[in-house]
């Protein structure tokens, strides 16, 4: 992370004491430029553009997976390992991703972008226990941060709203609120700060929740919906762009391909920690796809990921949502 809040000294500060107890070697690389440009840059550049993007992924993809994994190969080691909660699986097609055994912190939604020639110099010690048998095994061990606070929401941000933290990149463009009948109940400082889902809009409203299904940053309006039954909030199917097939040898691929109609039959999961839920992939064009779920889906947010799993768990690679 950045030092927000003395988030950098703490975390840096905490893994020297930890390397120094386990008696190993300690290195700091300082990626903070490179992150600010690939993921910081990355994610404002969405939200000037009305969609609503996923730092994580990138962060992963770009900084963990990429600059860190490069850097630790140079040195000369063998694999990272990393304290993502997910599970490597092997075979004679390659090497997969499956969910973790705790599926209250499995991560595999945000490592869709990974490839085999990241995933076989990684490894997930952690994917096959729960968070609360990681803490034991750590005050066995005698760390000291064995009951250390989770870490939760974007590192960057620190104390502040993602709204506040945005206004510093992007200037304020007032605009209208309206429901989804084109009926007028309020202003905003501007489209780029609300995400789809939100149900904070800093207007006086009545008993009903109201949810945010629309932005658009070019007519300047945020769309509203009323109540949980508006078929706004709901869509069935979706594009998908920058797909990405962990491993694109899978038996579990060719087998779900019919004449010129390629497509698959998957779980699908467009929200980190949502239940999977059936659906369809069809391709249309390469690394441009359709996703038609066997049931309308809430709160879709273009920008964001779409992840791709088998019914077994194994989780098969991902896309980002279309605008």
């Amino acid at each position: 992370c950045f030092n927000v809040d003395g988030c950098q000294e703490k975390e840096v500060g905490d893994a020297r004491r930890i390397a120094a107890y386990l008696e190993i070697p300690f290195y700091v690389f300082d990626f903070e430029k490179e992150y600010k440009k690939k993921v910081v840059k990355y994610m404002v550049e969405g939200y000037r553009r009305g969609i609503t993007p996923n730092p994580d992924v990138m962060c992963n993809k770009e900084i963990k997976f990429g600059l860190f994994l490069e850097k630790a190969l140079v040195m000369g080691a063998d694999y990272i390992a990393t304290g993502h909660y997910v599970r490597l699986a092997t075979s004679h097609w390659g090497i997969g991703l499956m969910a973790a055994v705790d599926t209250n912190k499995d991560q595999s939604y945000f490592l869709w972008t990974l490839t085999q020639k990241q995933l076989k110099y990684c490894l997930f010690p952690i994917g096959n226990y729960l968070k609360s048998e990681v803490r034991e095994l750590a005050r066995q061990a005698g760390l000291f941060n064995a009951a250390k606070k989770d870490s939760q929401g974007i590192c960057f941000l620190g104390k502040i709203t993602l709204a506040d933290f945005l206004k510093e990149y992007i200037p304020k463009k007032r605009g209208e609120i309206l429901l989804t009948n084109g009926q007028r109940i309020g202003e905003h400082d501007g489209a780029y700060f609300y995400t789809i889902g939100q149900r904070r809009l800093g207007v006086a409203l009545g008993s009903e929740p109201h949810y945010v299904v629309e932005k658009d940053v070019k007519t300047k309006t945020v769309g509203v919906a009323e109540g949980d039954k508006d078929p706004a909030l709901f869509q069935r199917e979706i594009g998908l762009v920058d797909v990405n097939f962990i491993n694109p040898n899978s038996e579990f691929l060719p087998r779900q391909q019919a004449g010129k109609n390629h497509y698959l039959r998957i779980m699908a999961r467009i929200r980190y920690r949502q239940p999977l839920v059936p659906a369809v992939l069809y391709k249309l064009k390469a690394k441009s796809y359709k996703l038609i779920f066997d049931d309308s889906q809430k709160f879709i947010a273009p920008g964001q990921s779409a992840v791709f799993y088998t019914r077994e768990g194994e989780m098969l690679g991902g896309g980002i949502i279309k605008s």
